[in-house]
């Protein structure tokens, strides 16, 4: 007679590991969302009841509206200036530097040239240096080229993304079958038609993964627009409401954290909607099948 096989058991350790990793994970969860949460419902409040109140907890009247009201037009609007320019940096500035990181990515990873390994140690030199090493060097070369206090100030620093480069140039390597590219090119396409039609199609997630990158990392930008810009209508939104709260602050000026808080929550949706959107392209096995084996 045949036995049924016995039922698995899991080890006690290996239950008492995934409890805790599911406790550290919830904890850290909690963590992340707490300044998010706080946030929302410091943002439906007044200024008085900002004050005198704790951050997660509502009271007083419901104030979202008219804080939002107040935040696009104080100051004649100019909130809605600051988001502009955030969206012309942003348009110009990552999306120049998206293009440009799958150009060369694409290039050195399907193409051989020489001086290729002292390009890869370049910009792997290029990854190691932080952007605020490079900040003063850039005002003085710019101030030099009569560029500062210029949108071009922002935009051109922006276009350059070596983590970006690297990060194409991997993924290209391997989502790019060879094979491909030289069946393209027996059926008579060019270089920029194979990349355009089909290699920039293969490279959707990794491009998209630079793109967010370069997004977010544009959209949040604060040194570089601090120390080249100096001129309010030029200011991004990060510059914008740190010159809010600075004059709320000041002796004898009237507070206006209500609509600082109100101006960070409406900055972040943006950014929140651009990964919502741009995640569809995170996807594997793009060209699965593409190639006989």
């Amino acid at each position: 007679m045949r036995r049924n096989p016995s039922p698995v058991r899991s080890h006690p350790a290996r239950q008492r590991r995934s409890v805790i990793l599911t406790v550290v994970m919830v904890l850290f969860v909690i963590y992340s969302l707490l300044p998010l949460a706080w946030l929302v419902v410091s943002s439906t409040k007044t200024q008085n009841d900002l004050l005198s109140s704790f951050g997660l907890f509502p009271s007083g009247p419901f104030a979202f509206f008219d804080n939002v009201k107040q935040t696009l037009t104080h100051d004649n609007g100019i909130f809605l200036r600051w988001f502009g320019n955030t969206l012309l940096y942003v348009i110009a500035g990552a999306g120049g530097a998206t293009l440009l990181a799958a150009l060369g990515g694409y290039g050195l990873a399907k193409f051989s040239f020489p001086g290729k390994r002292i390009v890869f140690a370049i910009i792997l030199g290029a990854i190691a240096i932080p952007g605020t090493a490079l900040a003063v060097p850039t005002f003085l070369m710019f101030s030099r080229l009569g560029l500062t206090n210029t949108v071009w100030a922002v935009i051109i620093p922006s276009l350059v993304s070596p983590f970006g480069l690297y990060l194409v140039w991997v993924y290209a390597g391997e989502a790019i079958p060879t094979e491909l590219m030289e069946a393209a090119r027996m059926d008579g396409a060019g270089e920029v038609r194979i990349f355009f039609t089909i290699s920039l199609r293969l490279l959707a997630p990794g491009v998209a993964t630079v793109g967010l990158f370069a997004i977010v990392a544009t959209w949040n930008n604060y040194f570089l627009p601090l120390i080249m810009l100096s001129d309010p209508d030029l200011y991004p939104l990060t510059i914008g409401l740190q010159l809010w709260n600075s004059q709320g602050a000041g002796i004898g000026a009237q507070p206006i954290f209500n609509l600082v808080i109100t101006g960070a929550l409406l900055t972040i949706i943006p950014i929140l909607l651009a990964f919502l959107f741009m995640q569809r392209y995170w996807q594997s096995g793009l060209s699965a099948g593409s190639v006989k084996q």
